[in-house]
């Protein structure tokens, strides 16, 4: 599942784990959790929160329950909220080769923002494009290379 490999790396990488907070304090979090959009049959959606858990049948039990939350209701927030999360959206449908979130005009706006697209076959690899949007202030170029390098080898251990 890549999004248990993206968790993975996410926690991995410790500036993925800062927020601004207060306007000029930098909290740093231990865990971070994720906040999905869901999809509903109807081709409405969800914000979900979904726990962290480093072993996969927990974090996956986790996704089970928010998932059939979202499916079961017209619900646009989770009931639970916390900037101890990434904020992520699926594209199933998109093979993109670049990919930009909404600035909200917050500068302290610290939530990284990541978007997952159309996964595709390609010399018997498994491609998929991936954005990531971060708040320059607090993670580099450096980090999200480490980032990817982390989720490829988190994503290379799947079966």
């Amino acid at each position: 599942m890549y999004l248990y490999a993206c968790m993975k790396a996410i926690n991995e990488v410790e500036s993925f784990k800062y927020r601004i907070e207060g306007g000029d304090k930098v909290a740093i979090y231990n865990v971070i959790n994720a906040s999905a959009t869901i999809a509903r049959k109807d081709n409405t959606f969800g914000f979900s929160y979904i726990h962290y858990s480093e072993d996969f049948e927990v974090f996956y039990n986790n996704f089970s329950k928010e998932k059939e939350r979202i499916v079961n209701s017209t619900e646009l927030f989770p009931p639970v909220y916390s900037p101890n999360c990434i904020h992520c959206s699926a594209i199933p449908w998109v093979s993109f080769s670049s990919h930009k979130e909404p600035f909200s005009g917050d500068k302290d706006a610290s939530v990284p923002q990541l978007a997952f697209g159309k996964i595709k076959e390609e010399n018997n690899k498994m491609l998929m494009p991936v954005a990531v949007n971060v708040n320059h202030a607090l993670v580099d170029g450096y980090d999200v290379g480490q980032f990817f390098q982390i989720f490829q080898a988190q994503l290379d251990k799947i079966n």
